[in-house]
């Protein structure tokens, strides 16, 4: 180590050891600034997701620290990754240990919650130090495998850490609301007329690791349109009927998703500036009433030569479903409250909270 940063030769510096030093802890705080700045949003929207994916971070991390005495030569830059690993790791860990902590808080004691957890973490790396110490006592004698013992206790303890954190974020049940779970909500009330509880959603949406939810039929996405997907005219007649007083609309839109970037014809919500709570519960519960009734739709298989020559169901689709929602809005805050949903905000990624405006008195976006 002591080599690696420049200390032993004629030549070096104590300040070029210093500089190394501080270099190598100077990238992992910078990147850690650069991982929170870029994913803030994550943090609320996909929090289990980030969660996991940051724990294995880190367990790689300590892998890679593994190797410093492997390749002495090269201490300064694996030290620098695996230091740059931990530190995105610690910062998603405070970003996201409030939420955690305020699912288990019932009682509203989220101090005693928090202390028990920073508890539970003592007392674990204490078990963990006694059981390091004990396996360097009982190989104290055997040479050969002292120096191996790391490589050979890592894999197993890793995997079962792993192992732990995944199913301790299987029971954590988040009341917030978010795009992904506020659909769950809608399509379960659409499907039987109850709101399930923060206990199914969880169950339902799972950790969602590596990004694999599957393809669904027409998915509904809320931000912008974007110039590069290409809009059906029914999406057209559906903006150039908007007023002052629509804080929202629902448009059809050609999108590409997936790794291989297959055409798919999905839904957009488009949300408009100063919009509330309540405008995009509606909106959203809109655009679910709005797939229901497209997936009966036969001739849609067709991409926009048909669906232009479906311009008056299409209206007529929309005109129910905002009906629909109307009427249904109330009853389900209603039954979301008591089941204890934080229904006051519905927490967005950046893309999801980008909003339109009307730039002039025209019907103009």
């Amino acid at each position: 180590m002591f080599r690696a940063i420049g200390i032993g030769y004629s030549r070096s510096l104590p300040s070029a050891a210093a500089l190394n030093w501080v270099l190598k802890d100077g990238l992992g705080r910078l990147s850690r600034c650069i991982y929170t700045a870029s994913l803030a949003s994550a943090f609320d929207t996909n929090l289990k997701r980030v969660r996991f994916t940051t724990s294995v971070l880190f367990t790689m991390s300590i892998g890679v620290e593994l190797l410093t005495p492997v390749f002495p030569q090269h201490f300064l830059l694996l030290a620098s990754v695996a230091n740059i690993a931990k530190q995105i790791s610690l910062a998603c860990y405070l970003a996201t240990g409030s939420a955690v902590h305020r699912s288990f808080a019932i009682a509203e004691n989220l101090g005693e919650v928090s202390a028990k957890a920073q508890i539970q973490t003592v007392c674990f790396d204490n078990l963990g130090l006694l059981l390091a110490a004990i396996l360097n006592v009982l190989l104290k004698n055997s040479e050969r495998l002292q120096p191996g013992l790391p490589f050979i206790v890592y894999p197993i303890f890793s995997a079962i850490d792993l192992l732990g954190i995944y199913q301790a974020l299987k029971h954590i049940h988040l009341q917030t609301l978010t795009k992904d779970r506020l659909e769950m909500i809608i399509n379960k009330w659409i499907q039987c007329g109850v709101v399930p509880s923060p206990a199914e959603v969880s169950q339902e949406e799972g950790i969602g690791f590596l990004f694999i939810n599957g393809r669904k039929v027409w998915p509904i996405r809320i931000g912008c349109l974007e110039p590069h997907n290409q809009l059906p005219r029914l999406s057209m007649l559906t903006m150039r009927d908007l007023t002052k007083k629509d804080f929202y609309f629902v448009c059809m839109e050609m999108c590409c998703r997936g790794f291989k970037r297959t055409s798919q014809l999905g839904l957009l919500l488009c949300v408009r500036e100063g919009a509330s709570t309540s405008n995009i519960t509606m909106g959203l519960l809109q655009a679910c009433y709005i797939r229901k009734s497209l997936i009966s739709w036969k001739e849609i298989k067709a991409p926009f030569d048909t669906l232009d020559s479906l311009q008056w169901d299409w209206l007529q689709v929309i005109e129910d479903s905002r009906q629909w929602a109307k009427s249904n809005l109330n009853p389900l805050t209603e039954q979301m409250l008591k089941l204890g949903w934080a229904v006051r905000n519905v927490l967005l990624s950046t893309n999801e909270q980008v909003r339109y405006s009307f730039v002039d008195d025209q019907r103009s976006l």
